[in-house]
């Protein structure tokens, strides 16, 4: 008689109070979630680039090093510079590029690239919040990216955020950027990790939030890269 339970037990799958798999559920591959869940990053080809051929060489092969990071699925890290730790932050994606690039003495922070740049001269301030700014003229790709803004620090100075900036897409002409993000989007879509973004000048805080506003604050010719 109990052989006999335990034989019906296991034939309407329960077996010590657990439930067996049924053919009818979705596996994770094949479930709702998985299928729409975006890709955590974006990526790109040079070819995409407006002009691409006529960059500077030493411009050439930093973005080559830095889309080919694209492709590792690296998501966004805070503390890591180095791919080989499944991610990276902002700051440790410059750091780690410009030094495969050949540029050794990059700083590992935002704020010490930022300060970095300005005791070499190289630094545009930014004060517009335009696209189409007579400030944004001298950008080229392969400049430095600075934000202030972006999460609350004690560092002084504030600058918490850096990027490379790839330049146009052919397609439409729109700027884009190169980096670790843990929120921003490439053609609309967010991202999370080492990707491809597109390059936005944020808007001003609107009245009446608590969250302080994310200032892009200008950018710089890169310290040590010949051509850049």
């Amino acid at each position: 008689m109990i052989l006999r339970t335990l034989l019906f037990l296991a034939m309407i799958g329960w077996v010590h109070g657990q439930a067996t798999p049924s053919a009818a559920s979705p596996t994770p591959a094949s479930s709702p979630k998985s299928a729409s869940t975006p890709a955590p990053v974006a990526s790109m080809e040079t070819s995409e680039l407006r002009g691409f051929d006529e960059y500077p060489e030493a411009v050439k092969k930093l973005i080559n090093e830095s889309l080919a990071l694209t492709k590792k699925n690296l998501t966004y890290k805070f503390g890591s510079a180095s791919p080989a730790k499944g991610g990276m932050d902002c700051s440790g994606t410059i750091y780690f590029v410009l030094r495969q690039a050949g540029v050794m003495d990059v700083p590992r922070s935002a704020s010490g690239q930022y300060l970095w740049t300005r005791k070499a001269g190289t630094f545009l301030s930014v004060i517009s919040r335009k696209m189409d700014s007579y400030e944004l003229k001298e950008l080229k790709p392969g400049d430095l990216l600075f934000w202030s803004g972006t999460y609350a620090t004690n560092v002084e100075p504030p600058v918490t955020h850096s990027m490379i900036y790839l330049g146009k897409r052919k397609r439409d002409g729109k700027p884009v950027m190169f980096g670790a993000s843990d929120g921003r989007s490439y053609d609309g879509k967010s991202q999370w990790g080492v990707s491809v973004f597109d390059f936005r000048i944020p808007k001003p805080a609107v009245k009446g939030t608590t969250i302080p506003p994310s200032v892009f604050i200008g950018y710089a010719k890169i310290p040590g890269l010949d051509g850049g």
